[in-house]
């Protein structure tokens, strides 16, 4: 089947121009930088006038919460989720139940995903005190990277023992992307709290950034900077959300030639601190979301170079589980279906391009992963597409969302730009509000 995608403005490797896109099968078979005129040849037309083409999204930061945590989310609702926000591949965290800390584990989510995910998938393998020997044996053509959890850690997979850390930098055959919060540092300002409040249990919201503090942050990413220089461990830190921690990256090299390389994530781009009165603990995550110095740091960043990939930490919880303070309330929000739209504001706000927003969500996604022919519009390239269109004026409401929890803190927000059509392996998986059933995913392939 020869599908055109016609009269589109096409966002890609830089630039943008107005042209066509064929797709043969599941791929990218030529690139017109003019529109055609005679479209006869096609089997199907899809008029992409007065739209935007892009790649499609790679998340590289999600927690679909299967196995074992289904009543707030699972793999087919929220990769729904993904291709309604325009994100055609996703990479999953491991703190579901059982652990994605063995290789039954692992295989089990392989499995999972070639049956229920409707975009493109892959899992990553979660370091833990005891594991190192399964570390040094996984397949770096099939796993995106070992996940080090150096505070904030669910069940027994935080590692913070500095010793521990070094044996696991020195011999991880894939990049490490590590989660920093310094354990003793939170801890310590829980104690003070807890003193300063005469033993109370929990605490207002407001207050959580200032527990899971920016020292603690700073603290912990700064450690993990100074093991992978010092071992020359591949590292790449998630989600930050200080001022100070960009001072521990270099946007001077290309991201081929960086060792460290660094994520921000969409929940610190779109909130501050400012917001934890209006939406309590619907924006409750960790790392906290911080003061608006914090923001505006990180969104002056995205067009510096010291910002390498914009993912979403997309964490879902039932809103009963989101009751509560800064130590009682889930960390986590749902934000994967909107995601592109959120930086296409940020956009048009100033903050960068629309081709830095493409470099930062598909271009670097795949080149720092190194995923076999996606994250580019190429020929022969997979056909992973999104379209989508700049004058529309709609608000967040409940039902024009799919994640499995119900809610999220988009709620009530209004957006100009909309997601129109995800294509998914030259196969549309998403429409107009609708979701395309029948439609599966692929494992990703990383080439290493």
């Amino acid at each position: 089947m020869r599908t055109i995608i016609h009269n589109t403005t096409i966002v890609n490797e830089g630039r943008e121009f107005l042209g066509d896109v064929v797709i043969e099968g599941e791929l990218i078979s030529e690139i017109h930088e003019s529109p055609l005129s005679d479209l006869s040849s096609f089997d199907q037309v899809i008029d992409g006038t007065g739209l935007y083409l892009l790649p499609g999204v790679i998340d590289s930061h999600v927690h679909f919460r299967e196995p074992g945590l289904t009543h707030k989310a699972d793999i087919a609702s929220e990769s729904r989720t993904a291709a309604a926000g325009g994100v055609t591949s996703y990479m999953d965290m491991p703190n579901c139940i059982p652990q994605t800390t063995t290789f039954e584990a692992l295989e089990e989510k392989f499995r999972l995903g070639a049956e229920k995910s409707r975009v493109n998938y892959s899992f990553y393998f979660g370091a833990t005190t005891s594991n190192l020997d399964l570390v040094r044996q996984l397949d770096p053509k099939r796993v995106p990277g070992v996940k080090v959890f150096m505070g904030s850690s669910t069940g027994g997979m935080l590692v913070d023992d500095e010793r521990i850390l070094r044996d696991l930098f020195s011999n991880s055959p894939i990049l490490l992307m590590a989660h920093c919060e310094d354990t003793s540092i939170i801890e310590k300002n829980i104690h003070d709290f807890k003193k300063r409040y005469k033993g109370q249990n929990d605490f207002p919201v407001r207050y959580h950034s200032r527990i899971r503090s920016v020292e603690a942050c700073y603290a912990s990413s700064s450690l993990a900077v100074q093991i992978a220089r010092e071992t020359g461990a591949r590292l790449h830190i998630a989600h930050i959300s200080t001022e100070q921690e960009l001072s521990l990256f270099s946007p001077s090299l290309d991201l081929e030639e960086k060792q460290i390389t660094c994520e921000v994530v969409i929940p610190h781009l779109m909130f501050s601190s400012d917001d934890y009165d209006r939406l309590g603990c619907k924006i409750k995550c960790n790392p906290s979301i911080k003061s608006p110095e914090h923001r505006e740091a990180l969104r002056k960043a995205l067009s510096s170079g010291l910002v390498d990939v914009v993912s979403t930490d997309h964490a879902p919880h039932l809103l009963r589980e989101k009751q509560g303070g800064a130590l009682k309330a889930m960390s986590g929000m749902p934000m994967v279906q909107f995601s592109l739209v959120s930086m296409l504001e940020l956009s048009d706000a100033g903050y960068l391009s629309r081709p830095r927003i493409v470099e930062l969500m598909c271009h670097n996604q795949a080149r720092l992963f190194h995923i076999h022919r996606r994250g580019y519009i190429r020929k022969g390239y997979y056909a992973d597409l999104v379209l989508v269109d700049p004058n529309t004026h709609w608000q967040v409401l409940t039902g024009r969302y799919y994640t499995k929890c119900g809610w999220t803190p988009m709620d009530e927000r209004t957006f100009q730009w909309k997601v129109r059509r995800t294509i998914v392996n030259g196969k549309t998986a998403y429409s107009d509000g609708i979701v395309i059933d029948g439609v599966r995913g692929k494992a990703l392939v990383f080439d290493r």
